[in-house]
């Protein structure tokens, strides 16, 4: 049956947070975690199956990105789709050899979440728009960034 909810931005300006910074990858994660959870879209238990999933397998995906999510089993806990991006300009070491410095917190019910990943794809493939993303201060510059991840998700 599908969703009778209005169709939501699934990274409204207020899930993005900038400069901040995290003791290790387990504090990036658990700030993922905390920022889904205050946002709405999952429920309290999620933001630990992200931890699960990162002692499982890494969620490091290159140029410097991290997208932590939940367990497969965790999607029962999202509330719905979103995103959360936190960036960490002095880098995170993520036992990569390479520091994040941006994570994209990921919340996704049903399959949505292959969307979101292929047009987060997109914008790191781009160089320019990929250091952008890594290095500016300004939350509307990402919000226009990751235009295509918004609409990637079309709940």
């Amino acid at each position: 049956m599908a969703d009778s909810r209005p169709a939501q931005d699934v990274l409204p300006k207020d899930s993005i947070r900038l400069g901040l910074t995290a003791a290790d990858k387990w504090d990036a994660i658990a700030q993922c975690g905390a920022l889904l959870t205050e946002i709405g879209a999952v429920e309290p238990g999620y933001p630990q199956t992200m931890l699960e999933r990162e002692r499982s397998v890494s969620t490091y995906i290159g140029e410097g990105v991290a997208i932590p999510h939940g367990t497969d089993a965790a999607r029962a806990l999202v509330r719905h789709t979103a995103l959360g991006v936190l960036q960490f300009p002095g880098g995170v070491d993520w036992d990569t050899g390479t520091p994040v410095r941006v994570c994209v917190a990921i919340a996704a019910r049903g399959e949505e979440h292959v969307a979101v990943l292929s047009a987060l794809a997109e914008v790191l493939l781009d160089a320019e728009r990929a250091e952008l993303l890594r290095g500016t201060t300004s939350v509307d510059t990402v919000h226009e960034l990751l235009g295509s991840v918004r609409k990637g998700a079309g709940a």
